[in-house]
């Protein structure tokens, strides 16, 4: 049942999430000066902040912002890194090229380059994915040569070059198969870091910006208040702490099985 946890936990938010224009009473951005900085109730089941604006809405909203961005994000790097380890791992004349521009890139720390990329583009949203897929995808690149490179002094492999198969062909049936178990694997462990690097971002004013809801722009507009009134940065705090921890979660275990 403890290993089930996670998914359950994060089948709900995702839920709430999905369906925030159904769940939340209120806009995100609907201002109400009658109701700033309140507690807890029963029509504002986390309060509201310095502005009046409901925090559970806003709490739903902005995971779609958070957890859209963190997807689009992993799923670039994904691609990106998949197509560029392939390549490197099968063609022994790009593999240094290739290889050395990922070195490069894993030799920044992810957070710091990330926030530098940011700061060269507009602050929003695209930029974020932007920033994120250019820091994620070096690391999808060296696992996915790795594995190529074993899978080519496979029998089978030999086998198909002798019958007269295509490079194009022996990648595409026999070689991409076998790498997207672990590369998928990997996707899953990553995915709770793009969350916190979103986050980061948006904290730092980089990324998605306000009135737009996300997690880390929360924190950063409520944080002054967080000794008088924590109400206000607890729940973004709270989205993002068990939305990794589920994600991780989930990512060891299918590591685990693979």
């Amino acid at each position: 049942m403890i290993r089930w946890l996670p998914f359950v936990i994060l089948c709900v938010i995702l839920t709430m999430v999905v369906l925030a224009p159904i769940i939340a009473r209120y806009d995100p951005l609907y201002i109400d000066l009658d109701n700033v900085r309140a507690g807890a109730s029963l029509t504002h089941p986390f309060g509201t902040d310095a502005k009046g604006r409901d925090i559970f809405a806003r709490v739903l909203y902005g995971g779609r912002v958070s957890l859209g961005i963190s997807f689009i994000a992993s799923t670039l790097s994904f691609v990106i890194g998949f197509s560029v380890g392939l390549m490197a791992g099968w063609y022994q004349r790009l593999d240094t090229a290739l290889m050395a521009v990922v070195d490069l890139t894993l030799a920044f720390p992810s957070l710091l380059l990330a926030i530098g990329i940011s700061i060269l583009l507009p602050p929003n949203g695209y930029s974020t994915v932007i920033a994120i897929s250019v820091v994620g995808w070096a690391a999808f690149a060296r696992l996915t040569r790795g594995q190529v490179l074993l899978i080519k002094r496979m029998a089978y492999i030999d086998a198909a070059r002798t019958l007269g198969l295509s490079d194009l062909r022996i990648l595409l049936f026999h070689v991409l198969p076998q790498c997207l178990s672990i590369g998928s694997a990997m996707m899953g462990l990553k995915f709770g870091g793009y969350i916190l690097t979103e986050a980061s971002l948006s904290f730092l004013g980089l990324g998605t910006q306000p009135p737009t809801p996300s997690w880390g722009s929360m924190i950063n507009e409520n944080r002054t208040y967080i000794l008088s009134d924590p109400w206000m940065v607890i729940p973004p705090g709270l989205a993002i702490a068990l939305s990794v921890f589920c994600f991780n979660l989930i990512g060891d275990l299918y590591a685990e099985k693979r």
